[in-house]
């Protein structure tokens, strides 16, 4: 390749003097089946136009969550997204910010910072809340590592009900460690015993409300039996719209509180970037991750923004941070503000009441539906289907009529693993009734 200088001797040098004979040795802990031993069958020159043409050709094949009736979520969920979001965002003061290490010419960035941080923690109830998670399933194996550390223990135990990218995100972060993962089976009938598992050993309980199946928890009897233990209880949320409606994690008792931040400002985007949100109680303040930017006066009294809290280790010694995340998610978080700044709070509690109305429509209209069984005895916009065939197919089926259904509960766990006619579907003030009323008409035309 032209863009890389070194000639094959130098090749030759660098293999010697880290002590591998080829490339390929350096990949061994790649899995065989996911190396490509060809070149991808793409061409291997072409104009900017043909390239162009040829990507624009490729994206028409997709069927988009803003072209046909979606209810989709699983994680990710279409919301409404004010123009003045993306006007203000795009402002090159905005893009160009990074991490605000020199306060003098950062104010703005550390003042929407605390702004965020601010807005996080109120629609948490918690004291306090950070800056700078990747995604929710990141923050969540945050949560995990930091519990470890505020408890001095060696366990943690992960609710059935947990997104399965959650749990695996924090499995991972755990694989090289000699902590203990207690991963309870997939809980798609609600009954399982989470206060159970809890021992002496145990650091945290990790729980999602609503749940990966769309199911309301009540967290306070799990935060009772955790603190009981001496542990601590972390919730967790994917639709943060969500916590318009319902009563937030910390009045029912968490410690930590982490979840996904994308439904405010930032849309669906195929799958990311994402924007975690992390909050917890003042006490273990010296022990959560990333930023936390403060508010404070200058030599003339006048207000000012400085990052109080930097544990990263991009700002101090690696032996001594809590966590080594390597961005600020600054963008995504600007949207976030933004978008809530717009909102206010009686907006934000309307806009999830819109949520959860159009979600009872929707239930309503699929119980009528033969081959239809709804699981949910409690939800928020998110509810699941046990289908007459597999969720895969008539997910493929409904794509083939223009509507995108939802998400098959196998694409989260895998074929073959209970949950195959299972299907996950969301509803947001996005689906009008137009849009229902062609999940319905394809749906009852599928399963016939």
């Amino acid at each position: 390749m032209r863009y890389l200088p070194h000639t094959d001797a130098d090749r030759q040098a660098l293999l010697a003097r880290i002590g591998v004979d080829t490339v390929d040795d350096l990949f061994v802990d790649v899995p065989e089946s996911a190396r490509l031993r060809e070149p991808l069958d793409l061409p291997l020159h072409q104009s900017e136009m043909e390239v162009e043409r040829r990507f624009a050709a490729l994206a028409e094949r997709n069927l988009s969550a803003g072209a046909a009736p979606s209810f989709i979520g699983a994680g990710l969920y279409r919301h409404h997204v004010p123009s003045a979001v993306d006007h203000l965002t795009q402002r090159s003061e905005w893009l160009t910010a990074y991490t605000p290490y020199q306060p003098e010419v950062s104010q703005g960035t550390l003042q929407a910072v605390f702004e965020f941080q601010t807005q996080v923690a109120m629609v948490t109830g918690m004291e306090v809340a950070n800056a700078s998670m990747y995604d929710g399933a990141s923050a969540c194996a945050e949560a995990a590592l930091m519990a470890l550390r505020v408890t001095r223990r060696n366990k943690i135990v992960l609710s059935g009900g947990l997104h399965p990218h959650y749990r695996d995100t924090t499995q991972t972060q755990m694989r090289f460690t000699d902590f203990t993962v207690d991963a309870m089976p997939t809980d798609v009938d609600g009954a399982e015993d989470v206060a159970g598992e809890i021992d002496d050993d145990t650091a945290c309980i990790i729980v999602q409300t609503p749940d990966v199946f769309g199911r309301l928890r009540d967290l306070r009897p799990l935060a009772k039996a955790a603190h009981a233990k001496g542990a601590l209880l972390v919730a967790v949320f994917t639709e943060v719209v969500s916590l318009g409606a319902l009563m937030s994690p910390g009045e029912m008792g968490a410690d930590i509180v982490v979840g996904e931040g994308q439904s405010i400002g930032n849309a669906m985007n195929f799958g990311g970037p994402a924007l975690g949100l992390f909050a917890c109680r003042q006490k273990f303040v010296r022990q959560m991750p990333g930023r936390l930017a403060g508010e404070t006066v200058d030599a003339e009294g006048r207000r000012g923004f400085v990052l109080t809290l930097s544990t990263r280790e991009q700002h101090i010694r690696r032996d001594k941070a809590t966590s080594n995340i390597c961005t600020n998610s600054g963008l995504c978080a600007l949207a976030f503000c933004i978008h809530m700044s717009l909102l206010g709070e009686q907006g934000f509690r309307q806009l999830a009441t819109l949520n959860h109305k159009r979600t009872v429509q929707l239930v309503d209209r699929l119980q009528a539906v033969d081959g239809v069984d709804v699981l949910n005895d409690s939800f928020f916009n998110e509810v699941t289907l046990r289908l007459a065939m597999p969720a895969a197919d008539v997910v493929s089926q409904l794509a083939a009529r223009g509507v995108l259904g939802g998400v098959p509960a196998s694409r989260l766990y895998g074929a073959g693993q209970g949950v195959d006619d299972l299907l996950l579907v969301a509803a947001t003030e996005t689906n009008t009734d137009a849009d229902v009323d062609a999940l319905i008409a394809a749906l009852s035309e599928v399963l016939s």
